[in-house]
């Protein structure tokens, strides 16, 4: 299966570089599996397609500040991407920087906040410990940046502490996510509160999205490629209402990595751990019914995902019908309903 099955070309001015005005008024393009149909309509009436009976499952992951924006003691300045944390202090981060780095530097963010890099590793990664003044948390509230996606070509803002974190956000393991689950984006109180009352079920699972989200997949034979590996819970409440329900509504591609990570014989196990699975087409769905998802970048593992769950001539179908109506692209973009 080859990875060029998988481009597909765009205009830059469709990339959405803010969010919607108002959380919930994207547009939302609703893709029918079995009747191959599509229909264009606005976010606030996706309710209008689902059903009482329906489980929404949701990603409860938090996007924490991951960019530390520093400089070394000679001035040169460097950037660091917290992606793991190995025990309190360290952490193993993705570093750039006008100049090469070496092990023992030290990389000063604050006047009382400073790493130190404690060893080089593979890919471009390095092993930074982080010192500071008080708690460590709080430092990187202040200190760190909003880790937008680089297709977002602006600094972060004021306005990205909230409409990149979904109302969902609560669960943090390590401090939680380096990227949001974007589709989560959409949803606001206002329309959980009418989902319920139409008689559909919330549940909350976490999968705490890596920076490999931002990834492209490099290999041309697709099944050569290797996900980095993310950390997921659910709990056993929420595996029995999952396992309970008529039909499962995913909301986004993390949730569906999380819930088919944890299928086991056509039902969901509760409990925790990290997974790598890399879904492609050909892939047996053993939970997940329906998908809201944003639009996803050309050759990327998320797009070979929902192909996987929809049908590539399908998907690129809907894709075409997006961008001929203009849609926004991405994560902050616009968002579809696949039935």
């Amino acid at each position: 299966m080859k990875l060029s099955q998988f481009d597909f070309s765009y205009s830059q001015e469709l990339v959405a570089q803010y969010p919607s005005a108002q959380r919930g008024q994207s547009k939302l393009l609703v893709a029918h599996r079995n009747t191959q149909e599509i229909h264009h309509t606005t976010f606030e009436h996706i309710l209008d397609f689902l059903e009482r009976g329906d489980c929404l499952v949701v990603n409860d992951t938090r996007v924490f500040k991951a960019r530390l924006l520093g400089k070394k003691e000679t001035g040169g300045k460097v950037e660091i991407f917290l992606l793991k944390r190995v025990n309190h202090n360290t952490w193993e981060c993705l570093s750039s920087s006008s100049a090469k780095i070496s092990v023992h530097q030290k990389i000063i963010f604050h006047d009382t906040f400073f790493g130190l890099i404690k060893d080089i590793l593979n890919d471009g990664k390095v092993l930074v410990e982080l010192y500071c003044e008080g708690d460590l948390e709080e430092s990187l509230e202040k200190q760190g940046h909003i880790p937008l996606p680089p297709y977002i070509e602006r600094s972060d803002e004021v306005l990205d502490q909230d409409r990149y974190q979904t109302i969902f956000a609560a669960n943090r393991f390590n401090w939680g996510a380096v990227a949001a689950p974007t589709a989560g984006l959409h949803w606001t109180f206002e329309l959980l509160e009418k989902a319920q009352a139409k008689g559909i079920e919330l549940v909350s699972v976490t999968l705490h999205v890596g920076a490999g989200t931002f990834l492209p997949i490099r290999m041309e034979n697709i099944l050569d490629h290797k996900m980095h590996a993310e950390y997921f819970e659910i709990s056993k409440e929420a595996a029995q209402k999952i396992n309970d329900a008529q039909r499962i509504v995913a909301v986004g591609t993390t949730t569906i990595r999380a819930l088919e990570s944890s299928a086991q014989e056509g039902s969901v196990k509760a409990g925790s751990g990290w997974t790598d699975l890399f879904i492609y087409p050909g892939f047996k769905f053993q939970i997940v019914d329906a998908l809201q998802t944003n639009f996803h970048q050309p050759k990327s593992s998320l797009l070979v995902m929902i192909s996987a769950f929809a049908g590539r001539d399908f998907i690129f179908g809907c894709y075409q019908e997006a961008i001929s109506h203009r849609y926004q692209l991405f994560s902050y973009g616009d968002t579809m309903l696949i039935v």
